[in-house]
């Protein structure tokens, strides 16, 4: 048989084997509950159980353990291929039920081998070394079985209809936006977007409660006038919208007691929370308030989302191509927390029912994470919640890794208190069945991550540095009981966060915040009481590259502690042969740490913000209009500067053009915009660069509407692009040569409409015939006939007269000219370039601003009358 066709062979057989799993396996469990019944079906699981034992204890030679491993690495290979393959999630929801149980299977097995065989208390020191990895360890272990159990089963959501019921029997709904001293601006957008939420008329309101009180501050402190101007300029806005102003006369419990003092001053019966820089789309209460026709529903908690990269994906550069670290909490484990009646309210882009929320004592004030300790108590008073997957604001991520620090330790010292204060597992005063303790476990203890990832990092350079062994035998062996461990863990999340979380990113995240995390959950399980709220920067512009060295000491140490044992590696192989195999594991885990720790540390490496405003990937349609002539397009992006616009076709259009830009449903906006780019796709597609120029409040408010508001899915709800484990750890060895690379802004052209008018340029008392090229509302292009001028003394332009002209910049009068028979018609512009070639002469020439209100009108004629015949995509391009 050739080579081609045992290839084919075997394509074949994998086919067939792949599917045979998606057809049987499914209808043998599907037959097997049916005869069983769902109330027998805890004696199946203890069945499991008892057929698991022999497979986690029954001891092996270290040839068949390692049969063994490979064999079960290649099957979950074989099950991903068959689950990838699968277009029925619920056919899906079996293969990672197997995989659960494949995989803690091979993880207890490798826990039963390190406790029976590995530990190392060979002295103190091996000792202390040995019980700091197996707590390490046994933490991952624990961590690991905790989310088996949050996502056996995601629970997806569709909104409750509310249309058919009379709108004067909806709900009441107060919209709350606290704010302390945020910029006026990020507010304006939260109101703006609130107060256009579709819902029945008079039975909403917004509200702006604003804790940033000038009166805490004595008046020669300077913060005192910061925040009287800002409140000045709260009320002012509040006032011009038609949104409620509220402040209270103290700033107890920040963000929670300034929600709990609005409770008692408002009358709606449920309340959305909006945190001040989260833009709610215009279907948010049409899309949540549904839900609270079930008398026992307390909240319903929508996703997060940021439209601006947050420093993971600036400082990394991902370009988007990386998800980012809150979607692997909104996009699985809510859903999964979901099914078990235990997902958690998160403190903003959520609605809560006040009645509920009043009975538990209002927003929790004893932690510093007052919404998941919020929804705790009320799913104790046995009330449901809704986790309704649907992104319906938009917010700003912490813009620089200082910030991203501050809110992590906050949510981390807040998760710590809880589990400290209420002890959800155990605690009887708390009413929750058991899979909401497990759920709540598996939240307040995620944080406790940070001292265990070091540990991860620092054991095997003990060993390379010193000679310290927490692990008796390391070796192959280890290896055959580690691997099968490590690959299916691996293998059985990668089915349900393939589209939320790669590979190794986990690391990441973990190690960025190994030290911070690490000592404030100790100080909040020592001491719950220690700490309080703080309010994460938002808005921050980065404009040129740091290094956070405050944040990232601890962890520049570890990297060079890794690099220095890495370096001992050759010493080792020469002096101690008998312990290569040791010496191999630890180098190749010490190399794979320092992977992890570059681009941990590069995160700290701040990129500059190229941009003035953040862009969205939005294609919005788009009519754009000039003098003569009307193109329809679309964006590829926008924001509140200016769009890339894409065009079908090649238009020769002036510098300055009105834009109409038209949002999903009915909002839309008239702006002026500037032409700074015009890039040839192909012969059918072009693409438009614009700037958005003179725009006023109420365009800018319009504006605001079409982007943040106006929408009926953003473009991250769904992700198509899934993980692929090499690709990934590559992706993050190649780290710092993006976040090494030179940034550059976009250049941006002279755009102008190609005409061909007669033209005279008035310099030093003569005139020089010749013809504009190039014409547009900022300037226009001269190509001079000739040096000489049209007077009868044949006065020539010199090179001291060029060197004048281009050094000095002068304003000089121009005559433009329509038609043959036309008058001339007057303009005064400034020379800004001159350009001189085998003897032609070529001037470019800037209209002043201070005539433009006179000239524009003139200017605009002359593209009204000039037909563009001369246009030349090319010309656009170069």
């Amino acid at each position: 048989m050739s080579t081609s066709a045992r290839k084919s062979s075997k394509k074949r057989q994998r086919f067939n084997l792949s599917r045979w799993l998606i057809d049987l396996t499914p209808n043998f469990f599907d037959s097997t509950l049916e005869k069983v019944g769902i109330k027998h079906f805890k004696w199946l699981i203890l069945l499991l159980l008892v057929i698991s034992i022999p497979l986690i204890i029954t001891p092996l030679e270290v040839w068949q353990q390692g049969a063994i491993a490979v064999f079960l690495i290649l099957l979950s290979q074989l099950v991903l291929g068959a689950e990838e393959q699968e277009s029925s999630t619920e056919v899906g929801q079996y293969y990672h039920l197997f995989m659960v149980w494949l995989s803690l299977v091979t993880t207890m097995r490798y826990l039963y081998y390190r406790l029976s065989y590995t530990l190392n208390f060979d002295g103190w020191v091996n000792s202390l070394a040995c019980l700091t990895l197996l707590g390490a360890e046994l933490y991952a272990i624990f961590t690991l079985v905790l989310a088996y159990f949050q996502t056996l089963k995601i629970k997806e959501r569709k909104p409750v209809d509310i249309s058919t019921i009379p709108q004067d029997e909806w709900f009441d709904v107060d919209i709350y936006i606290p704010t302390y001293n945020e910029d006026v601006e990020i507010v304006r957008k939260t109101a703006l977007a609130a107060l256009a939420c579709d819902y029945a008329p008079g039975k909403k309101k917004v509200y702006v409660l604003d804790d940033g009180r000038p009166e805490k501050y004595q008046k020669d402190d300077p913060r005192y006038e910061t925040f009287r101007v800002r409140r000045e300029e709260l009320q002012q806005m509040c006032k011009e919208l038609g949104c409620i102003h509220m402040g209270r006369d103290n700033n107890d419990h920040a963000k929670a007691g300034n929600i709990n003092t609005a409770f008692h001053k408002t009358g709606g019966d449920l309340v959305l929370i909006l945190d001040c820089d989260h833009v709610p789309s215009r279907q948010f209460l049409l899309h949540t308030v549904g839900f609270f026709y079930d008398p026992k529903v307390s909240f319903v908690q929508t996703p997060h989302w940021f439209y601006n990269p947050d420093p993971f994906e600036r400082n990394l550069l991902t370009d988007g191509k990386i998800p980012v670290g809150n979607e692997l909490f909104y996009k699985v484990l809510q859903k999964g927390n979901d099914f078990w009646n235990a997902s958690f309210f998160c403190g903003s882009a959520a609605v809560i029912r006040k009645t509920h929320a009043l009975e538990v004592g209002g927003i929790a004030v004893e932690t510093v994470t007052e919404d998941c300790h919020t929804a705790l108590r009320l799913h104790s008073k046995g009330y449901k919640s809704v986790y309704y997957d649907k992104i319906m604001v938009a917010g700003l991520a912490p813009d620089t890794f200082s910030a991203y620090v501050g809110q992590q330790v906050r949510w981390a010292r807040g998760m710590a208190q809880i589990l400290r204060l209420e002890n959800p597992l155990f605690n009887p005063k708390l009413n929750l069945n058991f899979a909401q303790r497990i759920c709540y476990l598996s939240a307040t203890s995620h944080f406790l991550y940070g001292y265990p990832r070091l540990v991860y990092a620092i054991i095997p350079t003990l060993f390379l540095l010193f000679g310290v062994n927490p692990i008796q035998g390391l070796g192959l062996e280890t290896l055959a009981y580690a691997l099968p461990h490590i690959l299916l863990s691996l293998a059985t999340n990668h089915i349900i966060y393939k589209h939320v979380r790669f590979s190794f990113w986990n690391e990441i995240f973990e190690f960025v915040m190994s030290f911070q995390a690490g000592w404030v959950t100790l100080l909040a399980l020592i001491n719950p009481k220690m700490g309080s709220f703080n309010v994460t920067d938002k808005g921050i512009n980065v404009t040129k590259r740091t290094f956070d060295w405050a944040s990232m000491r601890g962890l520049i140490i570890v990297t060079l502690l890794v690099v220095s044992s890495l370096l001992a590696v050759p010493y080792w192989l020469l002096l101690r042969p008998e312990d290569t195999e040791a010496v191999l594991v630890n180098t190749l885990w010490s190399g794979f740490n320092l992977i992890l720790l570059s681009a941990a540390l590069l995160v700290g490496f701040e990129q500059p913000q190229i941009r003035t405003a953040h862009r969205l990937q939005r294609q919005l349609p788009v009519v754009i209009s000039s003098e003569e002539q009307t193109i329809m397009g679309e964006t590829i992006n926008i924001s509140e500067t200016g769009a890339l616009i894409s065009l079908e076709s090649w238009s020769n259009l002036p510098d300055e053009v009105q834009v109409e830009v038209m949002g999903d449903f009915d909002a839309r906006v008239l702006m002026t915009a500037r032409v700074v780019r015009v890039t040839p796709v192909n012969e059918t597609e072009t693409h438009l660069g614009v700037d958005f120029v003179n725009v006023t409040r109420t365009q800018m408010d319009d504006l605001s509407l079409v982007m943040y508001s106006d929408v009926k899915e953003w473009y991250s709800q769904n992700r198509e692009n899934a993980d692929k484990p090499i690709a990934s750890l590559g992706f993050l060895a190649t780290s710092i040569t993006r976040s090494l690379r030179e940034l550059k802004p976009t250049t941006t052209k002279k755009i102008r409409k190609q005409v061909h008018t007669t033209a005279q340029l008035y310099w030093d008392g003569h005139f020089f015939s010749g013809v504009a090229t190039e014409l547009g509302i900022t300037g226009l292009r001269l190509e001079l006939d000739s040096k000489k001028s049209l007077s009868n003394d044949d006065r020539l332009l010199g090179k001291k007269d060029l060197e004048t002209m281009q050094h000095v910049k002068p304003l000089v009068g121009l005559l433009l000219t329509q038609g043959e028979n036309a008058s001339p018609t007057r303009f005064v512009a400034e020379i800004n370039i001159v350009e001189e070639e085998r003897g032609k002469v070529a001037i470019e020439l800037t209209f002043p601003e201070k005539f433009r209100n006179r000239q524009s009108p003139k200017i605009k004629q002359f593209l009204r009358n000039n037909s563009g015949d001369n246009f030349n995509k090319n010309s656009v391009a170069a």
